[in-house]
């Protein structure tokens, strides 16, 4: 009889040659229990998604609750579900008053296609900005504003007309013209290893846009939800963007994403075509019901409050030789170290002791830490103990 690992390997499709091959058969709040009963902290919330903590009992109650009226009973858009628009009306009540339409999906990548469409279609233009080693997904037109060549490039052709600039830098914003149709950036650089810019840049980025009738689409599908301390990173800059994209964090553990503009914007994929975006799954009942009770949590549990002292806490016990410099925009958090070569071995280590760690896709030297909100002083504690203990196993 073959195991659940060789079955594994046989039947699911691999994305790497060296999966980690943890086999968790339960999970809660901070915590996930692998089949030999052994206990593992957590500390990148399933990469960005367990923002309220894995199977937090208000989700649980949610998901529940749907479970006992309805699953799916029609494509996204054509019937009134109470979930779908409770949820929307929550999101449009945390955003600037003038972005008060939702348009939900299943994930962060289809998220950004409809956001791409929607910049397209609104302005009658075709030119993307991204920017150098931004990420926004892996279908075929995020995947083009993806910003790493060694990423993609095996994927050519992707979209034309795509253009990408530094992150942060206001002379690259000059690229942005009368011919671009959005500006597409992430608030908080999230697979370039945690990397984020000030007012000035926010504000010099926000007048381009509106000198050259360009949409300002935030990409908030790792920072959003709660994660940099406030509920949407954009709040720390005194901005408002024209399209704000979330996923991961948002669901509780459910998959959902949604793009959310101002109505007048929205109110073009009604018509030439009409049903000019569709998603059969999106917003589903079931994982509306989690967002919202993700969303409830997050605002009724005082855990934007918290995040800043547990942010300090992280940064004050994190302190080794090896470790070069650490970046943070709230529970976001980048520990560089020398090297891939150095790094690998230690987060390893850490998993061997009980912690979970990863890296970035593009920056390979740097250790991600984004735990649950929910985390507490002493689970950090704990947490940042096992990361310098698997820095002095491994330190040669």
């Amino acid at each position: 009889m073959p195991s659940q690992r060789e079955l594994f390997l046989r039947h699911l499709a691999q994305t790497s040659d060296a999966p980690l091959l943890l086999e968790m058969i339960s999970a809660e709040g901070i915590y996930m229990t692998d089949v030999d009963g052994k206990k593992y902290i957590d500390l990148i919330s399933g990469i960005g998604v367990s923002n309220v903590g894995h199977r937090h009992p208000k989700v649980v109650e949610a998901i529940k609750a749907q479970v006992d009226q309805h699953l799916h009973v029609m494509v996204y858009g054509e019937f009134i579900q109470s979930p779908q628009v409770k949820l929307a009306e929550a999101l449009a009540a945390t955003l600037p008053k003038n972005i008060d339409s939702v348009y939900l999906v299943n994930s962060g990548s289809e998220a950004i296609e409809g956001a791409m469409k929607l910049a397209k279609r609104y302005t009658g233009k075709s030119n993307l900005v991204a920017c150098v080693d931004a990420y926004h997904g892996s279908s075929h037109g995020a995947l083009s504003l993806t910003g790493s060549e060694s990423f993609k490039r095996n994927y050519r052709p992707l979209l034309p007309d795509v253009s990408h600039i530094r992150f942060g830098e206001i002379e690259d914003l000059d690229i942005i013209t009368e011919d671009t149709a959005a500006f597409v950036v992430e608030t908080v650089q999230g697979e370039a290893g945690v990397r984020y810019s000030d007012n000035a840049y926010w504000h010099a980025a926000r007048k381009k846009c509106d000198q050259t009738g360009t949409l300002l689409i935030l990409d908030e599908i790792q920072c959003g939800f709660g994660r940099t301390g406030k509920f949407w990173a954009f709040e720390h800059y005194d901005i408002t963007p024209d399209v704000v994209v979330s996923a991961k964090g948002m669901g509780g553990g459910m998959p959902i994403g949604c793009f959310m503009s101002r109505e007048e914007f929205m109110h073009v994929f009604t018509e030439n075509p009409v049903l000019g975006h569709i998603s059969t799954f999106g917003g589903h009942p079931v994982s509306s019901a989690a967002s919202l009770a993700t969303l409830q949590v997050i605002q009724n549990e005082g855990l934007l409050t918290e995040v800043g002292e547990k942010e300090k806490l992280f940064q004050k016990l994190l302190r080794h030789p090896k470790i070069i410099d650490i970046r943070s925009k709230g529970l976001m958090m980048a520990i560089e170290f020398e090297s891939y070569e150095v790094l690998k071995p230690i987060i390893d280590r850490a998993i061997e002791l009980g912690v979970v760690t990863d890296w970035f896709l593009f920056n390979d030297k740097s250790m991600r830490i984004a735990p649950p909100l929910t985390i507490s002083e002493d689970e950090i504690k704990k947490a940042c103990k096992t990361i310098l203990q698997a820095i002095e196993d491994v330190k040669s």
